[in-house]
Order: structure tokens, then sequence, then C-alpha cells
């Protein structure tokens, strides 16, 4: 009662002064969240995206005494699951799982099923590299016979997308024009599946997150050509970088966020953000995920919002130069 009262009087100064502030914004934040939360991760299960959010998940749980349920929406490079957020109530009480997916399918579809200001960045979580991956069967060992075969051999290779016109699609693209090896695309709706088809034979290769398929890589069930980034994953050591391994300057990052519908209030953002900071930070949390092969991130939502606005031209003009249309 006295903490109402108190926040009354704030409202009620804050209003006599001329600025006004909704009391449910002023102290809500205090008692979020006092129900489920869920976390919408557009892509199929299995999948890097869906590996960390039910890892952040279950520590958010913990933290906030109240369940948080993850919903694998997949479909349609990841819109289906981002409107399904747009269309959600304001109040932090939906989350969606998202990266760079959110700036490249904005740039490809002439038209999305929600709009383009639909969410509210709450905080850049991880990055990552993608990795390169084939089945042992292919007799494929490295970075340079893979191109080398997809030259002599156009669209002889079969590579699981994991998302249609996703990271993983520019990032091959932008290989393809440097090089020349071509490749017969598989498109996927998530990481996981598209990992599974490789396992099993009936692809050859993707090009995919590397946590998703750390553990396969380090049993020998894939075999790892290189990486996309300018650096080695400490996860994955040995690994070269596409730099490293004949494409010099090759430098393709990913990194996996969440976002709130737009018009959340600001407090329940920044506690989101704060929490899930706390969660990133946690020893055991920081090296689980640091061994799947991720990078913590962190920092306010503020850096989210300025890092879509820095991709944006830079993967716009790599779709345009390569040709990626959905089409």
């Amino acid at each position: 009662m006295h903490k109402r009262f108190f926040l009354r009087a704030i409202a009620a100064t804050l209003a006599a002064i001329g600025l006004h502030i909704p009391l449910a914004q002023a102290g809500e934040a205090d008692n979020f969240p006092s129900k489920t939360v869920r976390i919408v991760v557009p892509v199929a299960a299995g999948g890097s995206a869906d590996k960390l959010t039910r890892t952040l998940a279950d520590k958010l749980s913990q933290l906030w005494g109240q369940a948080v349920v993850v919903e694998n929406v997949a479909g349609a490079s990841g819109t289906i699951g981002a409107a399904k957020v747009a269309k959600a109530p304001a109040d932090g009480y939906t989350l969606l799982q998202q990266g760079e997916g959110l700036t490249l399918n904005a740039i490809l579809f002439p038209e999305l099923p929600y709009d383009s200001r639909a969410f509210a960045p709450v905080i850049k979580a991880v990055v990552n590299p993608q990795i390169l991956v084939v089945n042992p069967g292919t007799g494929i060992r490295t970075f340079a016979e893979y191109l080398a075969r997809a030259k002599a051999k156009p669209d002889s290779i079969s590579l699981g997308l994991p998302g249609n016109g996703g990271i993983a699609h520019v990032a091959h693209e932008i290989i393809t024009q440097e090089t020349g090896a071509k490749v017969n695309y598989i498109p996927y709706a998530g990481g996981g599946p598209a990992t599974l088809d490789v396992l099993g034979g009936h692809t050859n290769a993707t090009l995919i997150t590397l946590a998703a398929v750390t553990e396969y890589v380090r049993s020998g069930k894939l075999v790892a050509l290189a990486v996309t980034t300018p650096y080695r994953s400490p996860a994955l050591p040995d690994v070269p970088t596409m730099a490293e391994a004949g494409l010099p300057g090759f430098s393709v990052e990913s990194w996996q966020g969440y976002f709130t519908p737009a018009g959340t209030p600001q407090p329940i953002v920044d506690k989101i953000n704060r929490d899930i900071q706390t969660v990133l930070k946690a020893p055991d949390v920081r090296a689980k995920l640091e061994d799947m092969g991720f990078k913590v991130a962190g920092g306010p939502p503020a850096e989210l919002a300025a890092s879509l606005q820095t991709e944006r031209p830079k993967y716009a003009l790599a779709i345009k130069t390569a040709g990626i249309s959905l089409r």
C-alpha cells in the first residue's frame, strides 16, 4: 500500500510540472513478470537459436520465479513467428528471438506480415561465426577441396540452408561471387532440420551457426571446413577461418538477440535487458554458451538499435550484388 501511494505521489508531482509518466509504467517493471513469459523462436527446434533461447529461458525462469516458455514458430524465413509477436500485447510477456534475419527479411521481402517498426530492441545476446560443414561421406576434408569440387562440377554439392535468404545464404553467395564455386541450395525451416539431413547423408553440406553443430564436429559426425569470421572459434580452435583457407578478407559474423512488440514500456524493456545480462554473465551460463561456440555480447537496447541501423546498408549491398531473391 505504501509503495503504491508513493508511486501515485511521484506521478502527481511529475504531472504538476508538465511531465506525464503513466502510473502503470512507473511501477509495473518492479512486479514484472507476474505470469508466464513466452519467447517465440521463429525457426524449427534443434538449431542454435533454439539452444540459446532454451538455455536462457531456464535461467530466467529461476530468476523470475515464473515459467518462461519457448515456442518454435517456423516458416517463411522467420516472418511467421515474427508476425505472431508483432500482434502480441506490448507488455513484455511475449518476446521474439531474432538476429540479422530481421534485417535481411526487411530487405528481401517485398511485403511483410508486420510493420518494419513492429519491434523494440531488447538485447544482442551473443555473436557467433557461421561454419561450413560436410558429411564425412563426401570425401571433402578442406575448404580448398570444397571450392575445387564446386567449381569443377557446379551444383554437384547439395547445401542445406537454415532458412532461405538468411545469413548463411548471403555468406555463401558472397563465396560464390568471389570464387565461382556454385552449389545446389536446399532451403530448410531452420538449422535443426538442415543439420539432420547432412548427418543422414541426404544433403552434402550446410553453412550454419557454429553453435548448432559443435558437438557433431567434435564427435566426427561432421567435417568442419572453415568459419566465416576473421577469428577462429575457441570452441573449435583447429577449424581455420575462410580468410586463412583461401578467401583473404572474408568476414561474416551473425548474432542472436531479443525483441518485444513496439510500444512495450521502456522500464519493462530495460528490466528484461538487465535480467538477461545477469543470466549471460553467470559463470555456468557463459561457459556453456562459449563451449557451444557462442560469444557472449550484451549491452543496452540502444546498442542493438544502432547495430540494426549499421548492418542494413551492408547486407542490402551484398544481396543486390549477389542477386539473392526469394522469388
